[in-house]
């Protein structure tokens, strides 16, 4: 058995708890900014409300009850699966949500997509291929990219892809672009940044890996870099990636949020830049929620992945029965060099090793 049901049940239930101190926490904090949104978006003179009236949709929205009040009816809605309703535009929530969340989610699969393919060719041909001449500087440039590229702003690789690619080249249309050509400068502005911490771990580990005897051992024996790469390198040089890959989902989330800003994309991102403006704090509490389980959610996949890739990091039933196994191994070599040495006239006395392993 590959998983053990206890850490899976473990992981489990340390997933709800992240979210409940994430939903808790973002309460909290909303609750902590000074006016709300209802005074925001109806005590404008020039909505000629009176007093008794806004006081009325005060009442009807909940914002006059207590702290904890309000906390416990927020957290049962969302158990229910009901986010309220938008102080803004008095629409439910989770119709907003539902509405702007297809566009984020291709964006972010299209992005993350990218930078894993824009990772992974840095990380090979900056750590692979010729240590002198013109292929080595090449490597040694590709080395110092991932450096560049996490220094970049969002917003500011959007404009200037947009300036360069749209306005001087005219590859791609900014202004009433098709689905697919809408995508391709965003998923760039998303993928650049995010490629970087993964592939400066990738090539850290592959580096490490490529020094390993057993890759050292691999290559004496005539192996291509091609064949050691693909079935040497890659499955022992893959855990440091995966770990980074479930870490920078957060840098996901705020990108896209950018991105959809700086390209007016109707998404989350847009929706939240706008709940922010107007203090729209059901709009603000349901975006944190859903980033938090998608943040939950990949990083329980990484983890439940560990032991799939890495023998090493499976159960301790398999882990028992490895080392069954090994002295199964052990008490037939001693068996073999038992009989070699009596051919010979020596005898082997394993009974003081045996003493002190039972000891």
């Amino acid at each position: 058995m590959i998983l053990d049901t206890r850490y899976l049940i473990l992981r489990l239930g340390q997933a709800v708890l992240v979210l409940l101190l994430a939903f808790t926490a973002a309460f909290i904090l909303l609750s902590l900014i000074p006016g709300d949104g209802v005074t925001a978006r109806f005590a404008d003179p020039a909505l000629g409300l009176s007093p008794d009236q806004i006081a009325e949709i005060r009442n009807a929205t909940g914002a006059d009850e207590s702290w904890f009040g309000r906390y416990l009816t927020s957290l049962t809605g969302f158990l229910t699966g009901n986010f309220g309703y938008s102080v803004q535009t008095g629409a439910a929530v989770s119709t907003i949500i539902a509405a702007a969340l297809p566009s984020t989610a291709v964006l972010a699969a299209s992005g993350f997509i990218t930078a894993l393919v824009l990772a992974v060719i840095i990380a090979v041909f900056a750590t692979f291929g010729p240590a002198t001449g013109p292929a080595a500087r090449v490597r040694r440039v590709l080395d110092s990219v991932p450096s560049l590229f996490i220094s970049i702003p969002v917003f500011w690789l959007g404009i200037l892809l947009i300036q360069v690619f749209s306005f001087q080249l005219g590859f791609v249309s900014v202004v009433d672009p098709g689905p697919a050509e809408a995508l391709v400068l965003p998923t760039l502005t998303v993928a650049v940044p995010l490629s970087a911490p993964i592939a400066q771990v990738l090539i850290r580990s592959i580096t490490e890996v490529q020094a390993s005897g057993f890759v050292k051992v691999t290559t004496a024996k005539g192996a291509s870099e091609l064949w050691i790469l693909v079935h040497t390198v890659a499955r022992n040089a893959v855990l440091p990636g995966l770990t980074i890959i479930g870490l920078v989902f957060g840098e996901l989330v705020a990108g896209a949020v950018v991105t959809e800003t700086v390209f007016g994309r109707n998404g989350i991102g847009l929706i939240t830049a706008q709940a922010v403006t107007h203090r729209d704090n059901p709009i603000l509490l349901a975006v944190v929620v859903i980033a938090t389980f998608g943040y939950v959610i990949i990083n329980l996949v990484v983890d439940l992945l560990y032991p799939v890739i890495d023998v090493r990091l499976r159960t301790k039933r398999s882990t028992a029965s490895a080392r069954s196994g090994l002295r199964s191994h052990d008490e037939s070599t001693r068996r073999a060099l038992t009989a070699t040495a009596a051919s010979v006239g020596v005898d082997l006395d394993w009974t003081d090793e045996s003493k002190e392993k039972n000891a």
